[in-house]
């Protein structure tokens, strides 16, 4: 059996280009896909507390008035250590401190549900602490399943 030489008018194989001829073919597109919107911490503080207030608000009436604010860090330690919140009943304000809240908290299971059931009960604190109120006094109806 004779080996053929293959005719020298057959073209060799080749893989197709990626590049065209000024190497901008198949470029990827201008707009990236659409990502879902970023999830922080921080948002997700400020979405804990202000759920909570806006329930606390909604079933005290002397809370109606007040502003829940956040605030990154106490300015100073008090005889307790590092305070959570701070509450100033003249000007009608309290003030919770994000930091020492995730930081200083221990949770026993470490997941979003603990953090925001640890975010609210200092609300729920911090305000109970304005009215001069035992925490567990302020959302009655919460509690009660009988």
């Amino acid at each position: 059996m004779a080996w053929r030489k293959a005719k020298a008018t057959a073209q060799p194989l080749r893989r197709p280009s990626r590049h065209g001829r000024h190497g901008r073919e198949n470029r990827s597109p201008v707009v990236r896909p659409p990502l879902p919107p970023l999830d922080t911490r921080v948002d997700r503080f400020d979405l804990a507390v202000g759920t909570a207030a806006e329930f606390l608000r909604s079933a005290w009436e002397e809370l109606r008035d007040v502003s829940f604010e956040i605030g990154d860090m106490p300015p100073a330690t008090d005889a307790e250590g590092i305070p959570r919140w701070q509450v100033l009943a003249d000007q009608k304000r309290i003030i919770l401190w994000r930091i020492p809240i995730e930081r200083l908290s221990h949770l026993h299971r470490n997941d979003d549900l603990h953090h925001r059931m640890m975010v609210e009960s200092c609300v729920f604190r911090a305000a109970a602490e304005y009215l001069d109120r035992d925490p567990w006094d302020l959302g009655p109806e919460r509690f009660r399943y009988f």
